[in-house]
């Protein structure tokens, strides 16, 4: 019996965007301290991150050092939650290029430079918001553990995992490219970081599709209806998290701002965080065309029109 000829080639096909992809990597390598700190640090005189994301300029009842305070709150958990996804993208990754070992070699290395480019970029926010968290006052948390998230990521198809990954990933180019690299009025530390990480990110991306593609065709129709599934409760866990982060951030801006609020005016601010953050992690990754376009290629009508519906509460908020 020929075990070996029977063992599926997963790199099969794509050997040469592989190897561009580690020759890009190696080209494009950068170190937290030499290449993006040196030594600076974040400027509260600014705003973190650009109402295009943070929706502050609805809150038009807000002095400008309260939009102020918001938007870095706001940019300490836009860190907080990238570091939180990356736990669960390097693990996932280091698992693919499992596949990889006794195949293309290229396809290895690209998977092992993403996960550790994850890890590096984990350091990075870990790093920011000590840096941050020094500035802001005390009470700011966290409400989920990037270790407990990643374990029950994990347990999901690996199907579901990678087409949370390639929305996430997607959706940071068009924050950095539409949002944050245009506006010149923004910390200049906070745009650099995320322009460290869109660059990888860039790459990234790409071997996000190749292997979710790859995935989609080892599937039966019966493995592939549980994975669409699991990608509904995916995001749906993720929305979860944004509504408990999103009270939590509403509740330490509440407290140390320098006013009393109205009830109403409370109220606003905590629908605008929630609604800002799903529009940061779920509804402008869902609405970037690349993405519905991957998407409906490896769904049927009927599982897209189940996504759909069960994103339909999260989209109209």
């Amino acid at each position: 019996m020929n075990t070996i000829a029977t063992l599926p080639r997963s790199g099969s096909g794509n050997a040469a965007r592989y190897a561009q992809i580690v020759r890009s990597s190696k080209k494009a390598e950068w170190q937290i301290d030499r290449d993006l700190l040196q030594g600076r640090s974040f400027d509260f005189s600014r705003k973190f991150l650009p109402d295009g994301l943070s929706q502050i300029d609805r809150l038009t009842f807000l002095a400008a050092d309260e939009a102020r305070l918001l938007s870095q709150i706001q940019g300490r958990t836009y860190a907080y939650v990238f570091g939180l996804v990356e736990r669960f993208i390097s693990a996932k990754m280091l698992d693919q290029g499992r596949a990889h070992v006794f195949d293309d070699q290229f396809a290895l290395e690209a998977l092992v430079r993403f996960s550790n480019d994850e890890i590096k970029h984990q350091e990075l926010f870990r790093r920011m918001d000590t840096m941050i968290g020094s500035q802001l006052p005390a009470g700011y948390r966290q409400v989920a553990d990037p270790n407990d998230v990643a374990r029950a990521v994990l347990a999901a198809s690996t199907w579901s995992v990678l087409a949370l990954t390639c929305h996430i990933e997607l959706f940071v180019q068009a924050h950095y490219v539409q949002s944050i690299a245009p506006h010149e009025e923004l910390c200049p530390l906070f745009k650099d970081v995320f322009k460290f990480h869109w660059k990888d990110e860039s790459r990234h991306v790409v071997l996000d599709e190749l292997e979710w593609k790859a995935e989609h065709a080892k599937l039966s129709p019966d493995e592939h209806d549980q994975a669409v599934n699991d990608l509904i409760a995916l995001v749906a866990a993720v929305d979860g998290i944004l509504q408990a982060q999103s009270a939590s951030d509403a509740d330490y801006f509440l407290r140390n701002v320098s006013r009393s609020l109205s009830v109403d005016e409370s109220a606003q601010i905590k629908a605008s965080v929630l609604s800002a953050y799903r529009w940061q992690y779920i509804v402008s990754g869902v609405q970037h065309p690349h993405f519905g376009r991957l998407l409906a290629s490896m769904t049927t009508p009927a599982q897209l029109s189940r996504i759909q519906a069960a994103l339909a509460p999260i989209m109209g908020n």
